[in-house]
């Protein structure tokens, strides 16, 4: 089955995926490609509608991204946002220029003519702008439907085509009619059935394996205690139970009982064939002396394929590598047909791991979002902690332990976490929360214990927890002081070194969710 599909066409927002994952939301299928992507191309993909995503060009400067020009010939409804509509006018014979004013931020966005891309949308209502530049002439061949006292184009379509365009982001939370809109566009305007839902990749994924892996030959999944591999090892297990070799790293870098979980799951509920690597000392021998974050990564990430080649040579007729690759991993690490915003990282789920062992890949997740992930997840029956479980980075409490990494450092920050993730878990927080850690700093801290003072071996831990809806952005969460009084006598009564726990009250931006 071929899903009907919204092409979401990438001129380098910063908000592109956020468009993606919000057609989703309404059971609609979307990809992006890039902006000059050929007609014939799309029509490999049943596509229904395109959206032309925001950017930070300026449509009529030399070299600003542009739209194949067959597009318009497509045949489906186009909807262009902000820049999106400013490249389709400027391409369609109108004009756009440098606005006198700025346009960042709130502002009021009024009707001025009815139609089906605001149905269902009050007359009056707020919307996100971030544009430094307008269309000042259509030419003639669009009508205007709704206008803010700063933009009076915010809203138009063309007379004769199923074209719109909007010059705010109807993506963004900022705009509380936003989601209405665009399922007007995709729902009134480009008549979507509304029949994708992440479930139904199981079985297409399922099917794919089946047909892709080669008889006899055995599938290996790296688990890492965290979804995305969980699920990938499900779905591979779903197709090819017997053929399923799992490879767990325990680096000495986990969360407390990350070991004991992923026995429990994998091999003692799911009876799947899990080979446990003990590669603790290695790693922290690797890790003695480097302070560099940076050098960290590139440290643990060497010693993880070194240990992953030596288990994987083991197992007999293993020839595929499964991995938990996303489709935000493919378009950051330009993998895709994405554009503008494609080479922003080399994700280390696409990496070299496959070419450095010899493997064939296989990603069934790469066309899913997380939170498409964890649905998928809890269909297949893995236990609801797992597929909930914050995220947590690859390289593990290396980079929450500020300094260098030892195992004395690594057991009081792994208690210490322990502590938070209970507390908030008592308390109902966990799920309220995108991420919860702590940081363990690379300073001493004078106090009060007994009756004398303690400053010789005693520690900072830093106590972080963020919400947020896709990681591009963070608000600090304002947790109930309760919570966070005991988080901090616990801490303090229980782990021994620590005698101070500071809460970290910064965003994102500025700061990255992480410290290291």
């Amino acid at each position: 089955m071929t899903h009907q599909t919204i092409a979401i066409l990438d001129f380098g927002a910063q908000y592109l995926q956020l468009i993606a994952r919000r057609v989703r939301e309404n059971q609609v299928h979307s990809l992006i490609f890039a902006p000059g992507v050929s007609p014939e191309e799309l029509r490999k993909h049943n596509i229904i509608g395109v959206i032309l995503s925001g950017g930070p060009a300026s449509a009529y400067e030399r070299g600003a991204p542009r739209l194949h020009d067959g597009l318009f010939e497509l045949g489906v409804p186009i909807l262009g946002i902000c820049y999106g509509m400013q490249a389709a006018a400027q391409q369609l014979g109108g004009r756009v220029e440098a606005a006198q004013l700025r346009e960042y931020g709130r502002t009021k966005l009024e009707r001025t003519r009815p139609d089906p891309i605001l149905a269902h949308v009050p007359e009056s209502t707020t919307v996100w702008m971030s544009h430094g530049d307008v269309v000042t002439d259509f030419g003639g061949d669009f009508v205007t439907l709704a206008r803010t006292p700063s933009c009076p184009h915010a809203v138009v379509r063309h007379k004769s085509r199923p074209l719109y365009g909007v010059q705010f982001h109807p993506e963004v939370s900022h705009t509380p009619e936003g989601s209405q809109i665009l399922r007007n566009f995709l729902y009134e305007i480009c008549g979507a059935a509304g029949t994708w839902n992440p479930g139904s990749i199981i079985d297409q994924s399922v099917e794919a394996i089946r047909r892709t892996v080669e008889p006899g030959a055995s599938v290996i999944v790296g688990l890492s205690g965290g979804v995305d591999s969980a699920v990938t090892a499900a779905i591979i297990h779903r197709a090819i139970p017997d053929r399923l070799k799992c490879i767990f790293v325990d680096n000495g870098l986990l969360r407390a009982n990350e070991r004991q979980r992923v026995e429990a799951v994998f091999e003692g509920h799911f009876h799947m064939d899990l080979h446990v690597a003990d590669a603790a000392e290695r790693f922290l021998n690797r890790l003695a002396g480097v302070i560099d974050p940076q050098e960290k990564r590139r440290r643990i990430g060497h010693e993880f394929i070194e240990v992953f080649k030596s288990e994987a040579t083991r197992i007999p007729g293993a020839h595929y590598l499964a991995q938990g690759t996303l489709y935000p991993d493919v378009i950051e690490s330009g993998h895709s047909a994405a554009g503008p915003t494609a080479n922003i990282k080399l994700h280390h789920n696409v990496g070299g791991l496959p070419a450095e062992l010899g493997f064939k890949l296989v990603e069934p997740l790469r066309d899913l979002f997380k939170d498409e992930v964890r649905i998928i997840g809890e269909i297949l029956g893995l236990p609801e902690e797992l597929v909930w479980r914050h995220p947590f980075p690859g390289p593990g409490l290396a980079v929450r332990i500020i300094g260098e990494v030892t195992h004395e450092r690594c057991e009081l920050l792994r208690a210490a976490d322990r502590i938070i993730i209970e507390e908030i878990t008592a308390s109902g927080w966990y799920r309220k929360i995108a991420q919860a850690f702590g940081v363990l700093l690379p300073v001493s801290s004078v106090g009060v214990m007994g009756d004398g003072r303690s400053y010789a071996g005693q520690n900072v831990i830093v106590v972080r927890f963020v919400e947020s809806r896709d990681f591009m952005t963070a608000d600090w969460v304002p947790i109930e002081p309760g919570v966070l009084a005991q988080i901090s006598t616990r801490i303090t009564n229980e782990v021994a070194g620590v005698n101070r726990v500071v809460y970290d009250i910064t965003s994102k931006p500025p700061a990255t969710i992480e410290w290291e």
